[in-house]
């Protein structure tokens, strides 16, 4: 490691499942020592994490670090290793977080034409009729597994529903994401498996729309329909395009809002002072504590952990680093958004934060296009939960509980909760 100013302590051990549990102390270490740091990560491919908010800021939207992977200066054994596994077989490579401008800005004008708030906001009544189904399923039972019953299901239905999967076909979908976040958790290639399998599906279903659109999109028009209609200057997706933008909407859009509602619950789980601010605020009817908690949960512990993969077409500095061309760089939002640089008192949580631009939905061209439909999901999500279960406390110590081993995302395995059963 090249660090002008090494301390005598040795670096923290990072990627263990100690690390995993609480990666912050680590975080913390690395932005004051080592803000720009070379590691090797589990895969065996070396990396720079980037550690400080104003460098974050900076790499997130630097044009010299390129979201594809052909750009990566890969050894033999570091092949394939650096993005989602089976999507390169798949050919779902042309999709917004593997490609640079200028396709990267036709395709994301394109998607933004279908993607559009007011499309997210005519879904709202089905977002808070999914939660209350859900609820419903268990509050009778006075427990339940939250991430199972409950940060799962929500977003991989509501997406289903947003992207036009028909209904009989939604559990076949919830199957194949489940098998997807199981990160290592299951049979040995069955993610690489459930890529090809949503793949194929999806092919399948934008051929029967494309074949049964009507001329003039019809009112709630479905996500699918509205990227096979969106054109620019008369250029369409192509089906492939189509099938690999639906595919990371709802790989993107989906394991994230998991983890939003998963880690924004045990958050206020653990936070009772919040947690009752909350409750008090939703039970006089109002919404602010709720949207500005909403950032603050994203701020302190979001569903993701690291920016997806940079490569470095020209050498460069971050942070008084030099970086060599083909190297990766992964921005660790988690560290950034604790950087005491730029958030006062940053490992309080404070539901009423108003200086709080977090990186959680990252930032530049690459800025979550799904920002605000995760926001409503789990707006949405957390009010229907404490609303409806006002004791809903843990039911497991939380040393207990488990984080999901994984690059990139962060959230738990599993969330037992009891709370007094509803009729």
């Amino acid at each position: 490691m090249s660090d002008q100013h090494h301390p005598d302590q040795p670096a923290p051990a990072l990627f263990t499942w100690e690390f995993a549990a609480d990666p912050y102390p680590a975080y913390a270490w690395l932005r004051e020592h080592a803000p720009v740091h070379r590691t090797r990560l589990p895969s065996g491919v070396e990396a720079w994490l980037v550690t400080r908010y104003a460098d974050a800021r900076q790499a997130l939207a630097d044009p010299r670090l390129s979201k594809n992977p052909a750009h990566h200066d890969e050894p033999a054994h570091a092949k394939g290793k650096t993005g989602i596994p089976g999507e390169r077989k798949a050919e779902l490579m042309t999709h917004l977080l593997n490609i640079d401008p200028p396709d990267h800005t036709r395709l994301r004008r394109l998607v933004s034409k279908a993607f559009t708030p007011r499309r997210v906001a005519e879904f709202a009544p089905r977002v808070r009729e999914l939660t209350d189904q859900l609820i419903d399923r268990f509050a009778k039972t006075g427990s339940a597994d939250l991430i199972h019953e409950f940060a799962f299901p929500l977003p991989i239905y509501a997406i289903c529903d947003l992207l036009g999967v028909p209904r009989e076909d939604q559990d076949d979908f919830r199957d194949w994401a489940g098998m997807m976040i199981r990160h290592g958790g299951g049979p040995r290639g069955g993610v690489a498996r459930s890529v090809k399998k949503m793949r194929g599906y999806l092919a399948e279903l934008i051929h029967k729309k494309r074949e049964a659109l009507s001329a003039t999109p019809a009112p709630g028009e479905d996500l699918i329909s509205g990227l096979i209609r969106a054109s620019d200057h008369g250029e369409h997706l192509t089906e492939n395009e189509a099938a690999a933008m639906a595919f990371i909407l709802l790989f993107a859009g989906f394991e994230t809002t998991v983890n939003l509602i998963g880690n924004g619950t045990y958050a206020l789980l653990t936070h009772p002072g919040q947690r009752a601010r909350l409750q008090d605020s939703l039970a006089r009817g109002e919404r602010d504590l709720l949207e500005t908690g909403v950032e603050e949960l994203l701020r302190f512990d979001g569903p993701v952990e690291l920016a997806t993969w940079r490569f470095a077409t020209e050498p460069l500095t971050i942070g008084g680093q030099g970086i060599a061309q083909g190297d990766p760089v992964l921005v660790v939002l988690a560290a950034a958004d604790r950087d005491p640089e730029r958030f006062a008192d940053p490992d309080v949580l404070d539901l009423a934060r108003r200086d709080n631009q977090h990186l959680g939905y990252g930032h530049g061209i690459h800025y979550c296009l799904g920002a605000p439909l995760a926001r409503l999901e789990g707006q949405t999500a957390l009010a229907a939960l404490f609303n409806r279960l006002p004791d809903l406390r843990l039911a497991a110590d939380p040393a207990d509980l488990r984080w999901r081993g994984g690059l990139i995302m962060r959230g738990l395995r599993t969330l037992p909760v009891k709370f007094t059963p509803t009729a």
